[in-house]
C-alpha cells in the first residue's frame, strides 16, 4: 500500500450494545497500533444486524487506503453473519470451503465437526488464515488488508498480533506533534485555528484550572516544517497579545 494505512475496527456484538458484556477488542487493538507508529482512523461497534455489518463494511472498503480488523460473527449459528457478509461486499458472495480450514476443524472436533462446526471453514473465495491458538478454529483475512477474527478476546488478541507482524509491523514515517496550553478561551484563537491545514491533525481542547480558562492546542503531521510554520502562528499570536503560555498540556 504506497499511502500510509488508515485502520478501523468494526466490533459486532448486540451484547456489547445492550450491555450483557463489556468489550475489551477496542482498547488491546489500539494499544497494538500506537506501539508500531499507527493510529486508528474509525472504531465501530455495531449489533449483528446484516444491513448494518455490509454498510459498515462497503464504508470501510471505499477507503482505498484502508486496513480493518473486524471481530465476531464468524461462528456457526444461525446469528454469525460476518463470513456472508464479508463475502457480498468484499468477493461478489463468492465463498467455497476452505482446504485448511476444514482441516483444522476436522481435526480439532473430530465426528463433532459435522454437521455444522465444519461450516466456519466456508469462507468468501481467496481467504488467508489466521491461526486461532485456543481451539485451532482459524480467522481469515482477505487483500492481506481485512482481517475477520472471533468475538472472543483469548481468541482474537494473537491474530491481531499475527496480523499486524505479518503486515504492518512498524510505521516508518515518524509523526511530528507540538502542544501548547495558553491561558484564554477557544473563541480567541478560532481565526488561527481556520487557517490550519486538513493535511495537520488539528486539536483544540478547553480547558478550566483554578477557575481560569485554558485551552490545549496541538498539531501532529508528518511534515515537521509544515508544523512548524503553523504552529508560530499561535505563539506569535499569544505573545504579541500577552497572552501566558506554556509548551505542554497541563492536566
Amino acid at each position: 500500500m504506497a499511502n500510509q494505512p488508515n485502520f478501523y475496527s468494526v466490533i459486532i456484538g448486540t451484547e456489547l450494545l445492550n450491555g450483557r458484556r463489556k468489550d475489551a477488542h477496542f482498547a488491546f487493538l489500539n494499544e497494538q497500533l500506537l506501539k508500531r507508529g499507527w493510529t486508528h482512523k474509525g472504531s465501530f461497534v455495531i449489533a449483528d444486524n446484516v444491513d448494518l455489518m455490509e454498510s459498515v463494511f462497503n464504508l470501510i472498503k471505499s477507503d482505498s487506503n484502508s486496513v480493518m480488523f473486524s471481530y465476531g460473527g464468524i461462528g456457526a449459528t444461525p446469528d454469525d453473519y460476518t463470513r456472508n457478509i464479508a463475502a457480498k461486499v468484499f468477493t461478489n458472495s463468492k465463498m467455497q470451503f476452505h482446504d485448511e480450514a476444514k482441516k483444522l476443524i476436522e481435526n480439532q472436533f473430530q465426528e463433532e465437526a459435522y454437521p455444522h462446526r465444519v461450516n466456519m471453514a466456508y469462507l468468501p473465495i481467496g481467504a488467508k488464515l489466521l491461526k486461532n491458538v485456543v481451539n485451532n478454529v482459524p480467522g481469515f483475512y482477505l487483500e492481506d488488508r481485512f482481517f475477520f477474527t472471533p468475538g472472543f478476546p483469548s481468541m482474537s488478541q494473537s491474530m491481531v498480533i499475527e496480523a499486524l507482524d505479518r503486515y504492518y509491523l512498524k510505521n516508518h514515517k515518524e509523526k511530528h506533534r507540538v502542544t501548547l496550553t495558553a491561558y484564554c478561551g477557544e473563541n480567541d484563537l478560532i481565526d488561527i485555528m481556520k487557517t490550519v491545514p486538513n493535511s495537520i491533525e488539528f486539536s483544540s481542547l478547553p480547558k478550566i484550572l483554578d477557575d481560569k480558562r485554558l485551552v490545549v492546542i496541538s498539531l501532529c503531521a508528518y511534515d515537521k516544517n509544515l508544523i512548524e510554520t503553523y504552529f508560530s502562528k499561535f505563539t506569535q499570536f499569544l505573545e504579541e497579545n500577552s497572552i501566558k503560555f506554556v509548551l505542554k498540556d497541563l492536566v
